[in-house]
């Protein structure tokens, strides 16, 4: 039988929020069975649990915000997208101010602090969302359209296309594309990290947003030029920043999905839709586990193995 799996122990770290720039301690604890991944805002009196899950995000303005009764827990995606490519089902993550962490600004850091929490299998199966008919969301005409798509697939692969117009951005690829039962996400996703623009940061800041942001915690760039004195870690990393990301707002389905995404020029908001879209019709998807490794997708488990031995 496929298994649910949660943290062994507990692991702590500090850091800064990238939009609101506060300093923030998180804590992941382990969950029960079919709990699922609970954020918790333990700097709150009685402290107030936010479960992840699509239908409870709010504000999907360069983060996915998970939002309940006015109490908010922002840029969940990062977090997520690390417990989607290592398999963590269920997970309670205390934070003490809104927003996650930024770290280095991937899902590096959070693959890190997981791997030293270790993981358990659990007696339970894991629940997977497995979908059964091409469902897809569309927004804009003509260059300003986006889309993104969700189809069958007997495992979880994405592919993404983004067009920034940017020398930068142009020189590296704009499409990449990765399959999950072959590829590591710790070697082929995991270190891509968020980007953005020098000219956007003042009316970012005038918004509330990117007030922790550096180049500490991002890809910045100019006009002209990526400003990072390293330069880039994959030479096309802001698309698999994006399929990181994907991967993270998808994961908010509350379950691994069974499926082939397909983007372009998709963000956290279409994302979101793109899953209200699919649980909105009960005839596009169903809930699947497995008796035994070898009815799974191929090389799930092997992949899940690799994981949790690096």
């Amino acid at each position: 039988m496929i298994r649910q799996r949660t943290l062994r122990d507990t692991v702590k770290t500090t850091g800064v929020g990238l939009h609101c720039g506060t300093r923030v301690e998180l804590t992941m604890r382990p969950a029960p069975v079919n709990s699922g991944i609970v954020f918790r805002r333990v700097d709150i009196t009685p402290p107030v649990s936010l479960p992840a899950n699509a239908m409870s995000i709010g504000d999907t303005r360069m983060a996915s915000v998970l939002e309940k009764d006015g109490v908010r827990v922002s840029t969940v995606e990062h977090l997520m997208s690390a417990c989607a490519g290592l398999g963590i089902d269920n997970l309670i993550v205390d934070v003490t101010a809104e927003e996650i962490p930024i770290m280095d600004g991937s899902a590096a850091s959070f693959v890190f602090l997981l791997q030293q929490a270790g993981s358990t299998e659990q007696e339970a199966a894991k629940k997977f969302v497995r979908v059964l008919k091409p469902v897809e969301v569309r927004e804009g005409q003509g260059k300003q359209e986006k889309w993104a798509r969700l189809e069958p697939h007997h495992g979880f692969q994405l592919k993404f296309f983004i067009e920034f117009n940017h020398p930068a951005i142009d020189g590296s690829g704009q499409t990449a594309e990765v399959d999950l039962s072959l590829e590591s996400y710790i070697e082929e996703i995991a270190r891509a990290r968020t980007f953005g623009f020098m000219q956007d940061v003042e009316t970012l800041r005038g918004m509330g947003l990117a007030r922790g942001g550096s180049l500490e915690n991002a890809i910045v760039m100019d006009e002209f030029r990526i400003l990072n004195p390293g330069g880039l870690r994959y030479q096309n990393e802001f698309v698999r920043h994006k399929i990181l990301d994907a991967m993270g707002d998808l994961y908010l389905v509350g379950h691994p999905l069974l499926a082939s995404y397909t983007a372009h020029k998709s963000g956290h908001d279409l994302n979101n839709k793109l899953l209200r879209a699919l649980l909105a019709d009960e005839s596009a998807y169903e809930i699947a586990t497995f008796s035994n490794a070898a009815s799974a997708p191929a090389a799930y488990s092997s992949q899940l193995e690799q994981a949790w031995a690096a």
